[in-house]
């Protein structure tokens, strides 16, 4: 076998190799399609089909028009974007300033940050609402934009740093010798050449924020007319806390469906 022929051979197997990582990507997400066109009864039949029997719309119809679907999304989509962007913005200037400057308690500083990616987020909870409720941001969407942004600021500013670290400082050289500030280069210099980092990032964030169960279901973070689309369980009632019966002994009211 003659060196073209091996190298048709190996890009035929490459190919071959991405076709299957392709199938075995987006058999899933047509399942999901094709499951959301069946009707009820069909939807846990045995063996699964990839393909409807009979196709139906009827599903969409219902889950557009229940539950008040629209504000959900609108809400969540306002949410995830509002963070996104601040997320991005803040993460930027702290990885920035964590790359370039040199002022003191820089490293320890950036480790803090790094020792705030291994707290997990349930434990946050209590002291998060507490603080939004002398912030008084309970019931609103802006304490979840702030809860979010908080939430994401540390491992985003990893990952931003880790970028700017690569952006040559000859670049950052030339353009402060022609009198470019500290926000110029970052404005018009790193921030442009770390552009993948910034998607990224902003891609992480924008997935994280409107899926995240911790931060709507806490107790009071949110009213149920604003609550995103995963938020679905009722914030407690004073007719919902214990009672206490005569013996002395607390009990509970039983659950309600949300």
């Amino acid at each position: 076998m003659n060196l073209r022929a091996q190298r048709a051979f190996g890009r035929a197997l490459t190919y071959l190799l991405l076709l299957l990582g392709v199938g075995i990507v987006a058999v899933p997400f047509w399942y999901m399609v094709a499951t959301s066109l069946k009707p009820q009864a069909y939807i846990f039949e045995i063996p699964p089909s990839l393909w409807p029997r009979q196709a139906t719309l009827a599903n969409y119809v219902v889950a557009l028009s229940k539950d008040r679907f629209g504000l959900y999304f609108i809400n969540s989509l306002v949410v995830a974007v509002c963070a996104t962007a601040l997320t991005v913005l803040v993460a930027g200037m702290l990885a920035y300033a964590f790359s370039r400057l040199d002022f003191p308690g820089r490293e320890p500083l950036f480790y803090v940050f790094l020792v705030g990616m291994m707290i997990p987020p349930v434990m946050l909870i209590i002291p998060q609402f507490i603080v939004a409720k002398y912030l008084h941001l309970l019931n609103s969407l802006v304490g979840l934009i702030v809860v979010y942004v908080t939430m994401n600021l540390a491992m985003q500013t990893f990952l931003l740093r880790g970028f700017f670290e690569g952006v040559p400082r000859d670049l950052e050289d030339a353009a402060r010798i022609d009198g470019a500030s500290h926000w110029t280069i970052f404005r018009r210099i790193v921030l442009p050449l770390s552009r993948p980092g910034l998607a990224v990032v902003a891609l992480f964030t924008f997935l994280s924020s409107p899926s995240s169960i911790v931060g709507t279901n806490s107790p009071g973070r949110m009213s149920p007319s604003r609550r995103p689309p995963a938020a679905r369980f009722r914030s407690p009632s004073p007719s919902s806390s214990p009672s206490i019966s005569p013996n002395g002994d607390k009990s509970s009211p039983p659950l309600s469906s949300p």
